[in-house]
């Protein structure tokens, strides 16, 4: 994955995750990675992001 370079699409990106997350029901909205410690959904959209679990493309298509 190419690394973001636009402060403003990681925004998106994050914010669009937080919002998959928040809404339940599986599928995307399960987190795609494993924490020792709970983690809130904007960290956890940020850690998959950091570990590559995510990118723009994957994020946009799991909207319904």
């Amino acid at each position: 994955m190419d690394r973001l370079i636009n402060p403003n699409i990681l925004v998106n990106l994050v914010s669009r995750r937080v919002r998959q997350l928040s809404t339940g029901g599986g599928g995307m909205s399960r987190p795609l990675i494993e924490s020792e410690k709970p983690l809130g959904a904007a960290d956890t959209a940020l850690e998959e992001i950091i570990q590559e679990k995510i990118d723009f493309e994957n994020v946009k298509e799991g909207e319904g």
